[in-house]
């Protein structure tokens, strides 16, 4: 059952005053917009002085955020990027006194799709298929779709920049004399309601890599190489990439982990980064600068989306809004040794 702290928490009051407003005492005296704040949020967590009165929702679980996830502890660790997502989804919701919980996993045979309904809102994280998505916002209207490409306007939607910023990449390396650029990158993925992945070629970076090439009029060296996420598959796409006879001279890399198995393929070559090949990747991992050379990767602040999702949330629960919302948020690419001049 929603406490009078849990209203002060989100009020941003002390829980004497929330006390003193929700029993109406006429010795009080507080700022009237403050003073319907605490009532309206105290109204819409089904909050009643009546300790016997609850609202139609379980104990505490107004003040729930389900998540639904895509990767499990093994595939977080191998990618951080969603490790440090959830982080910041349980920073901002303990920051609130919000509870989070992970009601399934998208690829469970079996889910218990019930349980939505009961949460004040729920957390998507990565991708599942059109149909499955609009199943869950009948459940629970209060969904947030986070690292999410869904171009549907009734979804609040957080996205990453990592189209513009894959331009942006080339951009500077085309600013530094390379032409003939290849991109090695994972292929994008959604899950049906069953469980079921459903694969494409279109990933964000992909697309906006090609688009960027015919724009500067260099369709010759359009190369795309995709397949797993996996550090092994990036050894062996760019291990295929340099039998070529007119090999790049630069490689758009879509994640770190992809890069460490590049960086292999190209020693195992015998060639040299960034003599022979310069490399920019996205992620920006811990072990990046650590590399050699240290890598130029893009940085993504994972755990700012995670908090941005819970704020969103929140809004949703409290009834602050009503009106989707599509937020795109912004990265830094920084550049290392991995980038020279041609």
């Amino acid at each position: 059952m929603t406490s009078i702290r849990d209203i002060a928490q989100m009020a941003g009051v002390s829980a004497a005053s929330v006390s003193r407003i929700l029993n109406n005492d006429p010795a009080f005296s507080i700022n009237e917009n403050t003073r319907q704040r605490v009532i309206e949020i105290a109204n819409s967590l089904n909050y009643s002085t009546d300790k016997n009165k609850r609202g139609t929702r379980s104990v505490g679980d107004d003040l729930t955020i389900g998540l639904i996830v895509r990767h499990n502890t093994q595939s977080e660790f191998d990618d951080p990027y969603f490790r440090d997502i959830r982080i910041g989804i349980e920073q901002e919701a303990a920051k609130w006194r919000l509870k989070t919980i992970q009601a399934f996993q998208m690829r469970d045979e079996h889910k218990d799709w019930a349980q939505l309904k009961r949460y004040g809102a729920v957390i998507m994280i990565s991708e599942m298929t059109k149909e499955a998505t609009e199943y869950v916002s009948k459940l629970n209207p209060n969904l947030i779709l986070v690292d999410n490409y869904s171009k549907n306007p009734q979804f609040d939607c957080i996205q990453t920049d990592f189209a513009s910023k894959t331009r942006e990449i080339l951009d500077v390396l085309y600013e530094k004399g390379h032409q003939n650029i290849a991109f090695i990158g994972g292929i994008s993925s959604s899950v049906t309601a069953e469980g079921d992945v459903v694969y494409s070629q279109d990933e964000v970076r992909a697309m906006s890599y090609i688009e960027w090439m015919k724009l500067h009029n260099l369709e010759a060296h359009i190369r795309v190489l995709q397949g797993s996420w996996k550090t092994q598959t990036g050894l062996q796409l760019a291990a295929e990439l340099l039998q070529e006879e007119n090999r790049p001279t630069a490689l758009v890399v879509a994640s770190d982990p992809l890069s460490v198995g590049v960086y292999r393929a190209i020693s195992e070559a015998g060639l040299s980064i960034p003599e022979d090949i310069s490399i920019i990747s996205f992620d920006d991992n811990e072990m990046s600068k650590f590399m050699i050379p240290a890598l130029s990767s893009v940085r993504m602040n994972a755990e700012e989306v995670g908090r941005i999702a819970v704020r969103m949330a929140k809004e949703r629960i409290l009834k602050e809004r009503s009106m989707p919302i599509r937020v795109v948020c912004g990265s830094e690419l920084r550049l290392r040794e991995s980038v020279k001049e041609f």
